[in-house]
Protein backbone atom coordinates (compact mmCIF):
# COMPACT_ATOMS: atom_id res chain seq x y z
CA UNK A 1 0.00 0.00 0.00
CA UNK A 2 1.46 3.52 -0.79
CA UNK A 3 0.67 6.60 1.08
CA UNK A 4 0.29 9.93 -0.16
CA UNK A 5 3.45 12.03 0.89
CA UNK A 6 3.07 15.05 3.18
CA UNK A 7 5.98 17.71 3.87
CA UNK A 8 5.94 18.77 7.64
CA UNK A 9 7.20 21.52 9.62
CA UNK A 10 7.72 21.57 13.28
CA UNK A 11 7.08 24.51 16.03
CA UNK A 12 9.02 23.86 18.78
CA UNK A 13 12.52 22.18 18.82
CA UNK A 14 12.25 20.72 23.01
CA UNK A 15 12.28 17.14 23.74
CA UNK A 16 9.01 16.23 22.07
CA UNK A 17 9.89 18.70 18.77
CA UNK A 18 12.84 16.45 17.89
CA UNK A 19 10.47 13.27 18.21
CA UNK A 20 8.68 14.70 15.65
CA UNK A 21 11.56 16.05 13.32
CA UNK A 22 13.25 12.58 13.74
CA UNK A 23 9.68 11.00 12.49
CA UNK A 24 9.40 13.14 9.74
CA UNK A 25 12.76 13.08 8.55
CA UNK A 26 12.89 9.27 8.31
CA UNK A 27 9.14 7.76 7.27
CA UNK A 28 8.81 7.09 3.54
CA UNK A 29 5.57 8.93 3.43
CA UNK A 30 6.84 12.08 5.56
CA UNK A 31 9.56 15.16 4.72
CA UNK A 32 10.76 17.26 7.01
CA UNK A 33 10.55 20.48 5.13
CA UNK A 34 11.17 23.14 8.09
CA UNK A 35 11.46 23.79 11.53
CA UNK A 36 11.03 26.60 13.81
CA UNK A 37 11.95 28.04 16.96
CA UNK A 38 12.35 31.12 19.06
CA UNK A 39 16.02 30.25 19.42
CA UNK A 40 17.37 30.16 16.14
CA UNK A 41 20.70 28.34 17.27
CA UNK A 42 18.15 25.29 18.48
CA UNK A 43 16.43 25.54 14.99
CA UNK A 44 19.22 25.84 12.99
CA UNK A 45 20.64 22.47 14.70
CA UNK A 46 18.04 20.91 14.53
CA UNK A 47 17.38 21.29 10.93
CA UNK A 48 20.97 20.27 10.16
CA UNK A 49 20.47 17.09 12.13
CA UNK A 50 17.63 16.21 10.11
CA UNK A 51 17.98 17.78 6.78
CA UNK A 52 15.45 20.25 7.00
CA UNK A 53 15.88 22.89 3.74
CA UNK A 54 14.23 25.98 6.08
CA UNK A 55 14.17 27.32 9.53
CA UNK A 56 12.20 29.59 10.87
CA UNK A 57 11.76 32.13 14.59
CA UNK A 58 8.09 32.91 13.44
CA UNK A 59 5.73 29.97 13.40
CA UNK A 60 3.28 32.38 11.52
CA UNK A 61 6.03 32.96 8.62
CA UNK A 62 6.33 29.42 8.50
CA UNK A 63 2.53 28.05 8.36
CA UNK A 64 2.50 30.32 4.84
CA UNK A 65 5.25 28.53 3.65
CA UNK A 66 3.70 27.29 0.92
CA UNK A 67 6.03 23.70 0.85
CA UNK A 68 4.12 22.70 4.19
CA UNK A 69 1.27 20.24 3.94
CA UNK A 70 0.88 19.82 8.03
CA UNK A 71 2.82 20.98 11.16
CA UNK A 72 3.75 19.39 14.48
CA UNK A 73 2.94 22.09 17.22
CA UNK A 74 5.69 21.12 20.16
CA UNK A 75 5.51 24.09 21.93
CA UNK A 76 4.80 24.23 26.41
CA UNK A 77 1.24 23.23 27.73
CA UNK A 78 -0.02 26.54 27.60
CA UNK A 79 1.35 27.91 24.55
CA UNK A 80 -0.99 25.93 21.81
CA UNK A 81 -3.35 27.90 20.72
CA UNK A 82 -1.45 30.72 18.63
CA UNK A 83 0.33 28.21 16.33
CA UNK A 84 -2.56 25.44 16.37
CA UNK A 85 -4.80 28.55 15.02
CA UNK A 86 -2.57 30.03 12.37
CA UNK A 87 -1.94 26.88 11.20
CA UNK A 88 -5.22 25.64 11.23
CA UNK A 89 -6.01 29.00 9.29
CA UNK A 90 -3.25 28.86 7.20
CA UNK A 91 -4.72 25.34 6.10
CA UNK A 92 -2.00 23.11 7.62
CA UNK A 93 -2.68 19.71 8.93
CA UNK A 94 -1.88 19.95 12.89
CA UNK A 95 -0.28 16.95 15.87
CA UNK A 96 -0.71 19.00 18.76
CA UNK A 97 1.01 17.90 21.75
CA UNK A 98 -0.91 17.46 24.89
CA UNK A 99 -3.39 19.31 26.32
CA UNK A 100 -5.41 20.57 23.58
CA UNK A 101 -5.08 23.55 25.64
CA UNK A 102 -5.06 25.00 29.36
CA UNK A 103 -8.19 27.32 29.03
CA UNK A 104 -11.64 27.32 27.72
CA UNK A 105 -10.99 30.03 26.03
CA UNK A 106 -7.85 28.75 24.22
CA UNK A 107 -9.51 25.30 23.43
CA UNK A 108 -12.78 27.09 21.96
CA UNK A 109 -10.35 29.39 19.74
CA UNK A 110 -8.66 25.79 18.42
CA UNK A 111 -11.67 24.15 17.69
CA UNK A 112 -13.26 27.03 16.23
CA UNK A 113 -10.28 27.75 13.68
CA UNK A 114 -9.94 23.48 13.63
CA UNK A 115 -13.69 23.28 12.41
CA UNK A 116 -13.87 26.47 10.11
CA UNK A 117 -10.67 24.75 8.38
CA UNK A 118 -11.68 21.43 7.95
CA UNK A 119 -7.72 20.38 8.65
CA UNK A 120 -6.97 17.10 10.42
CA UNK A 121 -6.36 17.47 13.77
CA UNK A 122 -4.71 15.15 16.52
CA UNK A 123 -3.75 15.53 20.32
CA UNK A 124 -0.51 13.49 21.05
CA UNK A 125 -2.02 11.60 23.86
CA UNK A 126 0.13 8.84 23.27
CA UNK A 127 -0.74 6.41 25.67
CA UNK A 128 -3.53 4.95 23.99
CA UNK A 129 -0.39 3.58 21.44
CA UNK A 130 1.15 1.93 24.67
CA UNK A 131 0.61 -2.00 23.78
CA UNK A 132 -0.35 -3.01 27.57
CA UNK A 133 -3.42 -0.51 27.53
CA UNK A 134 -4.31 -1.41 23.89
CA UNK A 135 -4.85 -5.00 25.23
CA UNK A 136 -6.54 -4.01 28.73
CA UNK A 137 -9.07 -1.85 26.17
CA UNK A 138 -9.32 -4.95 23.72
CA UNK A 139 -10.36 -7.06 27.40
CA UNK A 140 -12.71 -4.36 28.47
CA UNK A 141 -14.25 -3.89 25.19
CA UNK A 142 -14.96 -7.69 24.70
CA UNK A 143 -16.51 -8.03 28.15
CA UNK A 144 -13.86 -10.28 30.18
CA UNK A 145 -13.48 -8.02 32.21
CA UNK A 146 -17.42 -7.63 32.74
CA UNK A 147 -18.90 -4.40 33.83
CA UNK A 148 -16.01 -2.30 34.74
CA UNK A 149 -17.03 -0.75 38.41
CA UNK A 150 -13.48 1.07 39.22
CA UNK A 151 -10.29 2.27 38.36
CA UNK A 152 -6.98 3.48 39.54
CA UNK A 153 -4.49 5.42 37.54
CA UNK A 154 -1.30 6.82 39.12
CA UNK A 155 0.77 8.51 37.13
CA UNK A 156 3.37 10.44 38.74
CA UNK A 157 7.08 12.16 38.04
CA UNK A 158 10.05 12.85 40.24
CA UNK A 159 10.93 16.49 41.51
CA UNK A 160 13.84 16.71 38.64
CA UNK A 161 10.64 17.72 36.12
CA UNK A 162 9.70 20.69 37.80
CA UNK A 163 12.91 21.83 39.04
CA UNK A 164 14.97 20.51 36.29
CA UNK A 165 13.65 19.81 33.00
CA UNK A 166 10.74 22.04 32.54
CA UNK A 167 11.60 25.77 32.73
CA UNK A 168 7.46 26.68 32.72
CA UNK A 169 6.23 24.45 35.26
CA UNK A 170 4.62 27.79 36.80
CA UNK A 171 3.27 28.19 33.92
CA UNK A 172 1.69 24.75 33.68
CA UNK A 173 0.40 22.38 36.48
CA UNK A 174 1.07 18.72 36.92
CA UNK A 175 -2.54 18.26 36.09
CA UNK A 176 -1.96 19.58 32.27
CA UNK A 177 1.51 18.13 31.83
CA UNK A 178 0.46 14.26 32.84
CA UNK A 179 -3.24 14.63 34.21
CA UNK A 180 -4.45 14.96 30.78
CA UNK A 181 -2.95 11.96 29.56
CA UNK A 182 -4.31 10.18 32.74
CA UNK A 183 -7.83 11.30 31.64
CA UNK A 184 -7.70 10.61 28.19
CA UNK A 185 -6.37 7.12 28.82
CA UNK A 186 -9.30 6.12 31.50
CA UNK A 187 -11.90 7.51 28.59
CA UNK A 188 -10.28 5.30 26.03
CA UNK A 189 -9.64 2.41 28.56
CA UNK A 190 -13.74 2.35 29.56
CA UNK A 191 -14.98 4.11 26.39
CA UNK A 192 -17.11 6.45 28.58
CA UNK A 193 -17.32 9.79 29.50
CA UNK A 194 -16.48 11.65 33.04
CA UNK A 195 -19.60 13.10 34.43
CA UNK A 196 -18.62 14.43 37.81
CA UNK A 197 -15.14 14.91 39.83
CA UNK A 198 -14.27 15.65 43.16
CA UNK A 199 -10.76 16.62 43.90
CA UNK A 200 -8.88 17.61 46.10
CA UNK A 201 -4.12 19.56 45.81
CA UNK A 202 -1.55 20.49 47.94
CA UNK A 203 1.37 22.79 47.07
CA UNK A 204 4.11 22.77 49.77
CA UNK A 205 7.11 20.98 48.58
CA UNK A 206 7.68 23.43 45.32
CA UNK A 207 6.67 26.48 47.04
CA UNK A 208 9.69 25.51 49.51
CA UNK A 209 12.26 25.44 46.43
CA UNK A 210 10.65 28.68 45.30
CA UNK A 211 8.26 27.06 42.09
CA UNK A 212 4.68 28.61 42.65
CA UNK A 213 2.85 25.22 42.02
CA UNK A 214 0.58 22.69 42.65
CA UNK A 215 2.53 19.33 44.28
CA UNK A 216 -0.57 17.24 43.52
CA UNK A 217 -3.82 16.53 43.27
CA UNK A 218 -6.01 12.97 44.01
CA UNK A 219 -9.34 12.82 42.04
CA UNK A 220 -12.26 10.87 42.23
CA UNK A 221 -13.82 10.60 38.26
CA UNK A 222 -17.02 9.76 38.28
CA UNK A 223 -18.24 8.14 34.68
CA UNK A 224 -21.53 8.31 32.79
CA UNK A 225 -21.48 4.23 32.98
CA UNK A 226 -21.34 4.26 36.88
CA UNK A 227 -18.09 3.39 37.09
CA UNK A 228 -15.45 5.64 39.29
CA UNK A 229 -12.17 6.20 39.07
CA UNK A 230 -9.17 7.66 41.23
CA UNK A 231 -6.50 8.99 39.72
CA UNK A 232 -2.99 10.38 41.59
CA UNK A 233 -1.09 13.06 39.83
CA UNK A 234 1.94 14.44 41.27
CA UNK A 235 5.57 15.71 40.34
CA UNK A 236 7.34 15.69 43.77
CA UNK A 237 8.82 11.77 43.37
CA UNK A 238 11.84 11.97 44.91
CA UNK A 239 14.52 11.52 42.22
CA UNK A 240 15.92 8.35 43.52
CA UNK A 241 12.61 6.67 41.77
CA UNK A 242 13.82 4.16 39.26
CA UNK A 243 12.36 6.00 36.28
CA UNK A 244 11.31 9.23 35.82
CA UNK A 245 7.49 8.01 36.33
CA UNK A 246 5.78 6.44 38.96
CA UNK A 247 3.17 4.85 37.21
CA UNK A 248 0.44 1.98 37.91
CA UNK A 249 -2.91 1.05 36.94
CA UNK A 250 -5.69 -1.11 37.95
CA UNK A 251 -9.20 -1.74 36.46
CA UNK A 252 -12.04 -3.89 38.05
CA UNK A 253 -14.78 -5.64 36.38
CA UNK A 254 -17.47 -7.84 37.61
CA UNK A 255 -16.21 -10.24 36.24
CA UNK A 256 -12.13 -10.11 36.44
CA UNK A 257 -9.52 -7.40 37.08
CA UNK A 258 -6.52 -6.25 35.30
CA UNK A 259 -3.04 -4.60 36.98
CA UNK A 260 -0.57 -2.86 35.69
CA UNK A 261 2.85 -1.81 37.20
CA UNK A 262 4.55 0.63 34.53
CA UNK A 263 7.21 1.60 36.83
CA UNK A 264 8.71 -1.60 38.86
CA UNK A 265 7.95 -4.61 36.16
CA UNK A 266 11.46 -6.01 36.04
CA UNK A 267 11.67 -6.23 32.36
CA UNK A 268 14.87 -4.98 32.71
CA UNK A 269 16.73 -4.01 35.71
CA UNK A 270 20.19 -2.02 35.67
CA UNK A 271 22.29 -2.39 38.40
CA UNK A 272 25.91 0.01 38.79
CA UNK A 273 28.61 0.44 41.11
CA UNK A 274 26.59 3.70 41.99
CA UNK A 275 23.20 3.56 40.63
CA UNK A 276 20.35 1.48 39.85
CA UNK A 277 17.22 2.34 37.63
CA UNK A 278 14.81 0.47 35.05
CA UNK A 279 16.07 1.92 31.86
CA UNK A 280 12.98 2.92 29.01
CA UNK A 281 11.82 -0.32 26.70
CA UNK A 282 9.07 1.23 25.78
CA UNK A 283 7.97 4.46 25.45
CA UNK A 284 11.12 5.62 23.18
CA UNK A 285 13.98 3.16 23.52
CA UNK A 286 16.76 3.66 20.55
CA UNK A 287 16.82 0.40 18.43
CA UNK A 288 19.78 0.73 15.40
CA UNK A 289 19.71 4.44 15.92
CA UNK A 290 16.28 4.88 15.24
CA UNK A 291 13.58 5.34 18.12
CA UNK A 292 10.96 2.80 18.49
CA UNK A 293 8.11 3.11 21.21
CA UNK A 294 4.53 3.90 21.69
CA UNK A 295 5.70 7.61 21.77
CA UNK A 296 6.91 7.68 18.57
CA UNK A 297 4.44 5.11 17.01
CA UNK A 298 1.84 7.65 17.66
CA UNK A 299 4.03 10.01 15.60
CA UNK A 300 4.09 7.64 12.83
CA UNK A 301 0.57 7.19 13.14
CA UNK A 302 -0.92 10.48 12.27
CA UNK A 303 1.49 10.31 9.12
CA UNK A 304 0.13 7.22 7.87
CA UNK A 305 -3.43 8.47 8.87
CA UNK A 306 -2.94 11.86 6.66
CA UNK A 307 -1.19 9.27 3.88
CA UNK A 308 -3.88 6.87 3.82
CA UNK A 309 -7.04 9.36 4.74
CA UNK A 310 -7.42 7.30 7.67
CA UNK A 311 -9.39 9.05 11.28
CA UNK A 312 -6.84 9.93 14.08
CA UNK A 313 -7.68 7.86 16.74
CA UNK A 314 -7.34 10.96 18.96
CA UNK A 315 -9.27 13.97 18.00
CA UNK A 316 -10.72 17.62 18.77
CA UNK A 317 -13.32 15.91 20.42
CA UNK A 318 -10.99 13.96 22.57
CA UNK A 319 -8.48 17.13 23.21
CA UNK A 320 -11.70 19.11 24.09
CA UNK A 321 -13.04 16.88 26.46
CA UNK A 322 -9.97 16.33 28.51
CA UNK A 323 -9.33 19.58 28.76
CA UNK A 324 -13.27 19.96 29.92
CA UNK A 325 -12.53 17.44 32.67
CA UNK A 326 -8.97 19.25 33.85
CA UNK A 327 -10.55 22.60 34.19
CA UNK A 328 -13.43 20.75 36.00
CA UNK A 329 -10.49 19.03 38.46
CA UNK A 330 -8.79 21.92 39.23
CA UNK A 331 -12.09 23.90 40.32
CA UNK A 332 -13.36 21.10 42.36
CA UNK A 333 -10.07 21.20 43.70
CA UNK A 334 -10.25 25.07 44.63
CA UNK A 335 -13.61 24.54 46.00
CA UNK A 336 -13.31 21.84 47.88
CA UNK A 337 -16.61 20.31 46.41
CA UNK A 338 -17.58 18.14 43.64
CA UNK A 339 -18.48 19.39 40.47
CA UNK A 340 -20.01 18.45 37.44
CA UNK A 341 -17.97 18.59 33.88
CA UNK A 342 -19.29 21.33 31.69
CA UNK A 343 -18.42 20.08 28.26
Amino acid sequence: MEGKKHRFGVIGVGLWGQAHAEVYATHPWAELAAVCDSDRARAEALAKRHGAARVYTDYRQMVKDPGIDAVAVATPDFAHRGPVVAAAEAGRHVHSEKPLATTREDAEAIAAAVRASGVTYMVDFHARWNPPFAIARRDIADGALGRVMSAYFRLNDTISVPTSMLSWSTQSSILWFLGSHTVDTLRYLLGDEVERVYAVSRAEVLKSRGIDATDLYQSVLEFRSGAVATIENNWIVPNSNPMVNDFKVNVLGSKGMINMDLTNNQLFERYLESSSDHPDCMVKPLVRDRHVGFAYEAIRDFVECLALGRPVQAGLDDGLKVTSVILAIMESAEKRSPVVVRY
